[in-house]
């Protein structure tokens, strides 16, 4: 399923939302299913920075695919992380790199954030293309 395909019906699932309080507990459900990292891969590297909570990234290349697991100690941080993972997880370097995070705002979800939160949220989609552009760079090779 392609980058865009995911980020379409993750927009769908929201709007079937009335109010902000069901997408947060929405939210709060996606993280409960979030794909966990390895606890021997919750290392000091793995951790997103920029993030007011710990969130841990941990991605390896697959068959030219990045695949991403991940945690945080944050329940809407863990469901916010669960939505990157769900649309960047199981896809090449090179789609990562050249998607868009439109949804994001078609969602409503870096209006309803705390500024801290944004940020976070900011972080870990450049730490996701920084991934991205280091198995690129190794496929090239």
């Amino acid at each position: 399923m392609s980058i865009e395909s995911i980020q379409n019906d993750l927009v769908d699932e929201f709007e079937m939302f009335d109010d902000w309080m069901e997408r947060y507990e929405y939210l709060i459900e996606l993280g409960k299913h979030l794909p966990l990292i390895a606890e021997e891969n919750k290392t000091e590297d793995k951790l997103i920075k920029g993030c007011q909570s710990k969130v841990w990234l941990h991605s390896e290349l697959k068959d030219g695919k990045v695949v991403f697991t991940a945690d945080s100690d944050a329940i809407i941080t863990k469901g916010i992380v669960a939505i990157m993972v769900r649309v960047f997880s199981n896809q090449t370097p090179e789609a990562i790199l050249d998607a868009n995070t439109d949804f994001i705002d078609k969602i409503g979800l870096k209006e309803h954030l705390s500024p801290t939160r944004a940020n976070g949220l900011v972080a870990m989609i450049k730490q996701l293309k920084l991934y991205a552009v280091a198995y690129q760079a190794q496929l090239k090779n």
